[in-house]
């Protein structure tokens, strides 16, 4: 041999600087993919914000969504932000809260608020609705426990504002997500969604203690009473979350 190069060159040396080199790009392609969505970040007010971290918003990718569902281009293509919240500032300084000017259960703030999902019910990896009531899935049964349906339901001041008359279940999860009841004519009408884990069963009675008979009225409803929707999922499970401090003026108060 007449070449002394990898007699004198460090090998080793050069294995491990690589090493590094693909780490750091590894990481630096990492965070940036993670920054697809929720950005470019935006201060309190919509506006967008002086610092924008050290790591520069990613390219527009264009991803093709399962089942027929079009396509989605991050970042350029995601849903902003709600607009026209009705919120007021309590300083003039970013990072204080806002105070609700409206009824906040209504205009879904603070505990209350919810996020602009799709309007479209969330499939299962068949491309069915993950979510349907119990009378459209004929092999499920009740196999253990009460059957909540026929009960009454009780809202937190004691009133009796309908009954039972479904469970929705999530059926890859096997597991019931919402009951499904039937409102008494004197607190509105139609049918309403509760969450099960808002809800507690207890001596005959399904108790929904986060809100009061008269905010049933204004319990989100279902455009099609067969399906509920991702976005409606997040206003109903807002509306009755909310309560556990919107409901009343009691409750906005320090607990001890």
């Amino acid at each position: 041999m007449t070449s002394t190069f990898f007699g004198e060159f460090d090998l080793a040396s050069l294995a491990i600087w690589l090493f590094w080199i693909f780490f750091a790009l590894l990481i630096f392609y990492i965070q940036r993919e993670n920054m697809r969505e929720g950005y470019p970040l935006v201060n309190d007010d919509g506006e967008p914000s002086p610092n924008q971290g050290p790591f520069p918003v990613p390219d527009d990718k264009t991803f093709i969504l399962p089942h027929g569902r079009g396509t989605l281009t991050l970042p350029s293509g995601q849903r902003g932000d709600r607009d026209d919240l009705a919120l007021a500032r309590t300083s003039a300084s970013d990072g204080f809260p806002f105070e609700p000017t409206g009824n906040p259960m209504v205009d879904g703030v603070g505990p209350a608020s919810w996020a602009p999902r799709r309007d479209l019910p969330e499939l299962d990896g068949h491309g069915r609705n993950k979510l349907s009531p119990m009378r459209d899935l004929p092999a499920f049964a009740v196999a253990a426990g009460k059957d909540p349906r026929g009960m009454p339901v009780k809202t937190a001041d004691g009133e009796i504002v309908g009954t039972v008359t479904d469970m929705w279940v999530d059926e890859p999860e096997q597991l019931v997500r919402y009951l499904e009841y039937q409102v008494d004519e004197a607190f509105g009408s139609g049918t309403r969604l509760v969450p099960m884990t808002l809800a507690r069963i207890w001596f005959g009675n399904v108790l929904v203690r986060t809100i009061f008979s008269q905010h049933v009225r204004e319990v989100p409803q279902l455009a099609d009473p067969n399906q509920v929707t991702l976005l409606e999922e997040d206003k109903i499970s807002a509306y009755y979350a909310g309560g556990n401090l919107y409901a009343s003026a009691e409750r906005l108060e320090p607990q001890i």
